[in-house]
């Protein structure tokens, strides 16, 4: 296990922290701290990571629980396996980070960039990610449950079963997202952008949908028993064999849709534009 310390809290030869050649991070140092039984990767001090430039750094399996790494430059880092659960990375820079297998339950990255990151496998429960932009970020198999996503930007992520449950992501882009296969029950979607989102096979049962965009989004053989669309957007979506059984589809607009084979029994269609 190791600490870091800033140079002008203690003075000894500073070593390597993770960089491609040995070279040293500015302004911090490594030095030696005993191993706690049973402990894995290195303990890193909270209080030295913030807005600390670690691009491109091998940090994997490293243990940054409870740290402060608000506005820290993490692009391109390796972080597989790290331990975040708790973390502060308000505002931190990620892109293109890989996260795959991250334990990061309860992390607060309200406002982060994690564009291109790669974080497959990765435990984001309880996570705040409001306004967090995932531009094409890899989240197959992640474990979102509870995150709080309002306002963050999924366009063109993959999230292939990935884990939703009673996540919200009110407010959010998730143009051309794929969400296929996704579990997405009793999701909390209002006022998102869903426009050309992949939601084949998806389960959206009891899914709360007011007043969403889901112009040209492919739902194919979706479940969607009583969802709420009230007020939805659902021009030109491919609702094809899709089950709408009891949905709430009052005042949605359906202008376009392609319903073949769809489910409607017992669904509130007052109002709605396009039947």
């Amino acid at each position: 296990m190791v600490k870091v310390k800033h140079r002008t809290q203690h003075r000894r030869a500073a070593i390597g922290f993770g960089t491609p050649n040995g070279q040293r991070q500015p302004g911090y140092e490594v030095v030696p701290a005993p191993s706690a039984p049973g402990s894995h990767g290195a303990a890193i001090a909270p209080a030295a990571l913030h807005g600390a430039d670690l691009r491109g750094h091998n940090l994997t399996a490293k243990d940054f629980a409870g740290a402060n790494l608000s506005t820290a430059n993490l692009d391109q880092a390796c972080l597989i396996r790290v331990n975040l659960t708790q973390a502060e990375l308000v505002n931190a820079s990620l892109q293109g980070a890989n996260l795959t297998n991250a334990i990061a339950p309860r992390a607060n990255l309200i406002g982060s960039d994690l564009k291109y990151a790669n974080l497959q496998a990765a435990d984001f429960s309880h996570a705040n990610l409001i306004g967090t932009e995932l531009y094409r970020a890899n989240l197959r198999h992640t474990d979102l449950s509870y995150a709080d996503l309002q306002r963050a930007n999924l366009s063109q992520a993959v999230l292939h079963h990935a884990d939703l449950t009673q996540a919200n992501l009110r407010g959010a882009t998730l143009h051309q997202t794929e969400l296929s296969h996704c579990h997405l029950a009793q999701l909390n979607f209002a006022q998102a952008n869903l426009t050309e989102a992949h939601l084949a096979s998806a389960d959206l049962q009891h899914a709360n949908l007011q007043h969403a965009n889901l112009t040209r989004a492919d739902r194919r053989f979706a479940q969607m028993r009583r969802a709420n669309f009230v007020g939805a957007n659902l021009t030109g979506a491919n609702l094809q064999h899709a089950n709408l059984t009891r949905a709430d589809l009052s005042h949605a607009n359906l202008t376009g849709a392609n319903l073949q084979n769809a489910q409607l029994t017992g669904a509130n269609l007052t109002g709605a534009i396009g039947l």
